[in-house]
Formats: structure tokens, C-alpha cells, sequence
């Protein structure tokens, strides 16, 4: 996945003042961002501080990695069930 040159707590700030009232566009055009990437960014963290952000983050590092896990236990499976029908 790719790292984003935002830390979360750039991220938060950003939202917040968007929060505030300023607008979109400015903010996007301050940090060299797309309007989009900053909608974006609110609707995953809208709402979020820095801390509920992080754990967000590591939940989702987490699934990615078990996902790998099940799909390479489960090919192994189906490599012994393939083994087993054709010894028979």
C-alpha cells in the first residue's frame, strides 16, 4: 500500500479546518492536494482524532495480512485435497 506524505495528525488538521469553515479549494490548493483527496479523507476520517486514526490504520494493516494468511493456507489446502484424490 502506498504511504501517504500526510501524517495523520496533517490529515486531522486539515479536516478540522475544513470543519471550521474555510474552504475546500484553499486547502487543497495549500497543501498541493485534489479537492477530491481531501473529500476523500473526510469521509474515512471524518470525525476521527489522531488516535482513533492510528488504530483505524493498524486494523486495516492487520485484515490485509490475515487475508494473505487465509488465502495461502487455503491454496495449501486445496493442493492436499488434489494430492489425496489423486493417490486414490
Amino acid at each position: 500500500m502506498k504511504k501517504s506524505k500526510f501524517s495523520d495528525h496533517q490529515i486531522i488538521s486539515i479536516l478540522t479546518q475544513h470543519e471550521a469553515g474555510v474552504r475546500v479549494t484553499e486547502r487543497a490548493r495549500e497543501h498541493g492536494v485534489s479537492t477530491a483527496l481531501i473529500y476523500q479523507w473526510r469521509s474515512k476520517y471524518g470525525g476521527m482524532d489522531t488516535a482513533l486514526m492510528k488504530r483505524l490504520k493498524e486494523l486495516e494493516a492487520e485484515n490485509a495480512r490475515l487475508k494473505t494468511m487465509y488465502a495461502t493456507e487455503r491454496i495449501e489446502a486445496e493442493l492436499r485435497q488434489e494430492a489425496l484424490r489423486e493417490s486414490w
